[in-house]
């Protein structure tokens, strides 16, 4: 127990360095523009289908299950707006940033562990260049930028897989699905989510990046850096909502409607 408590603190601690390595790199030239629009391609774009489709199945399957409770209470009409309030609330977040970090956490920690394992980091550094500058730094700000963008994406497929749903059994509009959907929406419900998504980024290419930047052990180090970059990732990601969610209650109250 008190090597497993020992080794958690040692994570943390070197975790902890880790990020301020990269908060403090990330503001000094050079800016590696290119490698970020290039990360933003790769963490985004190649995303983006995923998202979607999983938004568009979790929505059609939430409004499912809503409507049969519901419909007991004779609350038929606050589907869409039930809908609409869970996710972008918690749900659109929620899911793109376990997305992200199941998809784009693995790709991270298994590339920069190949790197580190057949010394290219190494070669990098030999010729005079910042490896962590070059590697790191662009991958964290990418996250950060793309997990915004790609949580509205999810909460927009979440919103039509849920009037696909219930088009199907009551024949409802579009326009009065919406009208009913944004009904109690305003902007202190679906912006301050949406960014604490870019709090998710940080962690998940954070975390994927140190475990990659410092794996050993060759290519088994390689596999142990993949599933490691998911699973702390996700963990973090969780954890970290918790309390995000009771901070933005706490500074924003209509968002806890």
């Amino acid at each position: 127990m008190l090597s497993l408590l020992n080794a958690f603190l040692e994570f943390i601690g070197n975790l902890g360095l880790f990020a301020l390595r990269a908060v403090r790199r990330a503001f000094l030239p050079p800016f590696e523009c290119r490698m970020i629009w290039q990360q933003i391609g790769e963490i985004g774009w190649r995303s983006l289908p995923l998202v979607v489709s999983s938004g568009f199945a979790v929505g059609l399957v939430l409004t499912l299950h809503t409507r049969s409770t519901l419909v007991r209470f004779g609350a038929e009409s606050m589907i869409p707006t039930v809908q609409s309030l869970s996710f972008f609330n918690e749900i659109g977040p929620l899911v793109a940033g376990l997305l992200v970090a199941g998809r784009v956490g693995a790709g991270i920690g298994a590339e920069l562990a190949g790197m580190r394992v057949n010394e290219e980091i190494d070669a990098v550094e030999v010729l005079s260049v910042d490896s962590f500058k070059l590697l790191v730094i662009p991958q964290i700000v990418a996250c950060i930028l793309a997990l915004p963008i790609l949580t509205v994406f999810i909460d927009v497929a979440g919103i039509n897989g849920g009037f696909l749903a219930e088009r199907s059994v009551s024949q409802i509009s579009l326009h009065l699905y919406l009208n009913r959907a944004f009904s109690l929406v305003g902007w202190a419900t679906f912006i301050p989510p949406t960014l604490k998504t870019a709090i998710f980024g940080f962690i998940i290419a954070l975390v994927s990046s140190w475990f990659g930047y410092t794996a050993v052990d060759g290519s088994v180090g390689v596999g142990r850096a993949a599933t490691n970059s998911v699973v702390a990732s996700s963990l973090l990601i969780i954890m970290t909502d918790v309390i995000l969610v009771k901070a933005i209650f706490f500074l924003f109250p209509d968002t806890a409607i």
